[in-house]
């Protein structure tokens, strides 16, 4: 841009023909001396002159006024980025809104309102501030990277939930539910539990087997919850329903047994600490801190792009006025050495000379002419989303804002201006922050060296509940004899005697026993689950001891690797900063001396032009070397 704006003080210089123009940007040039050729043809033509007349001269070209301060910016605008993405939606009072999507606006494409209240009559008069409000509000470039904030407000979601991470930090419930029942045949009564008749006897041939049925139900749950400091609470609550055809041994049929198990495991040397376990939580911060700073920077590029292509516009626009002020000079010159060929004064070939610089500085304004269509083109597509809305097409860009010269200022001492740099410039911003992360890797990644020796505690709190049967026989009075157990009674009537007469040993129950039936259910089963009456207590240690352990060490390695990379980007980083500030203090100094050194030349440019005019009227010079 430098080399064009520069290349437009020399033309302004060399073209400059007053020294106090009155001038607005959005008037056209001066149209160039009508010819005879020109006139209407319902007009009579005006007489043939018969003797030479001093030439006119040439139009002149009027530079636009320049200022000595830029215009006072408007107020700063806001640019909101929507929605907060890092964090999720609340589930309570809405226990469904976590298993719904994320809103997401779709993205806009069509221009703001105010890109059509600025055209009127097929132009668009623009201040640098509008096109830089505007190109805020719609330029694509900013659009784009507006979505990488959020894209990392998003990442940052994903780290607080741990599922990018060692563990998981959102609590997870798993519950299982089922009812089952089965039949299965029974070879072996005795083992199963039963026996196949009422009086108790195994009988001798079966016909069918015997089928032993059960009825199963089951209501499970457990939930989990890890925590940045390396522990996992696990809490289970499991529920059985159980009943069989026969009760066999069980003394409840059916029965109902819950078991409330608390487990807590603590790492104490791998995963132990929140460097390792908030890592991608830490570094996912730092990632959205790089996403706005690049946002920042795009918004700055884009700022200066247009800032560059308004001025580029300026410049095209006028130096398609001096190419129409010298186009309408060489029109003049042509058809005043045309005349002075006519009366005889003048020889064919300075005709012809005139003529092929009209034709050279005509083929000069369609290049500055299309300069001026493209720089038009290239500003509007910075300024808008959609050029081709319609009243865009075919619109002419008419820059209002004056041309301006900073007023001078006292020259900065290289070592401020450099810390004033590296404090607000946004890509040394991103490179600490990118060298922050690879600190956190790398301290992550020295603590997951170390073996895994994890200590837990359990406790467990087991109920039981349900149906019990008692059976209590009724003795008949008749006694079966066991050797085991001899009695000794004596002889005769009444125990008389000593000499034993037999044997004594269990009682025969051949009548209907009583039968009790007590009913219980799941409050007996949790009463026993909540007072403890059967508690469960574990304590240990659990050691993971790699071999080895190479793929630890490679990646610590790489992570160490990786920090001194980020140190080296960042120094480098900070180099081309003290390059850039240098540069542009120097290319400041060599801008003023030669804005200086312009407005000189042109003055005197001036007087020379004013004195051979003056030549001219007198009849010592001639109009070509005035054009020239």
């Amino acid at each position: 841009m430098s080399g064009r704006h520069t290349y437009a003080l020399v033309i302004l210089m060399a073209a400059s023909l007053v020294v106090s123009p009155v001038y607005a940007q959005d008037q056209q040039a001066p149209a160039p001396a009508a010819t005879p050729a020109a006139q209407a043809p319902d007009q009579p033509a005006p007489q043939q002159d018969q003797g030479p007349k001093p030439l006119t001269p040439p139009p002149q070209y009027q530079p636009p006024p320049s200022t000595s301060a830029p215009p006072t910016p408007s107020v700063t605008k806001t640019l909101n980025l929507g929605h907060d993405y890092s964090k999720g939606p609340r589930w309570f009072p809405n226990f469904m809104a976590p298993y719904k999507p994320i809103s997401v606006a779709p993205p806009v494409m069509t221009n703001t309102p105010k890109v059509q209240e600025l055209i009127h009559d097929g132009k668009m008069m623009l201040t640098l501030d509008e096109a830089i409000s505007i190109a805020l509000e719609n330029n694509l470039d900013i659009a784009v990277e507006r979505y990488q904030p959020l894209l990392d407000e998003a990442n940052l979601l994903l780290s607080k939930s741990g599922a990018n991470g060692r563990i998981g930090f959102d609590p997870t419930v798993t519950g299982t539910a089922f009812d089952e029942y089965s039949a299965s045949p029974i070879n072996n009564p005795f083992f199963a539990g039963f026996l196949s008749t009422s009086t108790g006897a195994i009988p001798t041939a079966i016909a069918t087997p015997l089928s032993l049925e059960n009825h199963i139900a089951e209501v499970n749950f457990q939930y989990t919850q890890n925590f940045s400091t390396g522990t996992q609470v696990q809490v289970t609550f499991d529920n059985t329903r159980e009943s069989t055809n026969f009760g066999g041994f069980d003394l409840f049929n059916p029965y109902i047994q819950s078991t409330l198990q608390l487990q807590v495991t603590q790492s104490l040397l791998a995963g132990f600490g929140r460097t390792v376990n908030d890592r991608y939580i830490l570094e996912a911060k730092n990632t959205m801190k790089i996403g706005d700073s690049q946002f920042a920077q795009q918004v700055i590029t884009t700022v200066t792009q247009v800032s560059n292509d308004y001025w580029e516009l300026v410049f095209a626009r006028e130096n398609v006025k001096v190419g129409q002020t010298a186009v309408a000079a060489d029109q003049q010159l042509y058809d005043n050495n045309k005349k002075q060929l006519e009366i005889g004064t003048m020889a064919p070939l300075d005709v012809i000379t005139a003529e092929s610089q009209l034709a050279s500085d005509q083929q000069l304004l369609v290049q500055d002419q299309t300069t001026q269509l493209e720089d038009e083109t290239s500003l509007l597509v910075a300024m808008t989303r959609d050029p081709l809305a319609g009243g865009l097409v075919g619109v002419e860009i008419v820059p209002t804002t004056p041309i301006f010269t900073p007023d001078m200022v006292e020259n900065i001492p290289l070592p401020d201006a450099v810390h004033e740099a590296w404090k607000s410039r946004p890509e040394l911003q991103q490179s600490a922050l990118t060298e922050a992360n690879s600190e956190i890797e790398m301290r992550a990644t020295k603590n997951l060296l170390l073996p895994t020796l994890n200590l837990f505690g359990l406790y467990a709190g087991t109920g039981l509940g349900g149906n019990q049967t008692i059976s209590t026989p009724v003795p008949t009075g008749a006694f079966d004899a066991s050797t085991a157990s001899p009695v000794f009674a004596a002889s005769g009537t009444n125990g008389a005697g000593t000499t034993p007469v037999g044997y004594v040993g269990t009682a025969i129950d051949s009548a209907t026993p009583n039968i009790t039936q007590f009913n219980g259910g799941i409050g007996n089963d949790y009463y026993g689950l909540i007072k403890g009456t059967y508690p469960t207590f574990e304590v240990g240690i659990n050691l993971t001891l790699p071999i080895r352990n190479r793929a630890a060490q490679a990646n610590n390695a790489t992570a160490q690797l990786n920090h001194s990379q980020q140190q080296t980007q960042y120094m480098q980083t900070q180099n081309t900063i003290v390059l850039n500030v240098r540069q542009a203090m120097i290319a400041m100094e060599q801008d003023r001396a030669a804005v200086q050194a312009a407005q000189e030349a042109r003055v005197l440019a001036q007087q020379s032009y004013d004195d051979e005019v003056k030549r001219l009227q007198l009849g010592t010079s001639t109009a070509f070397t005035v054009t020239q």
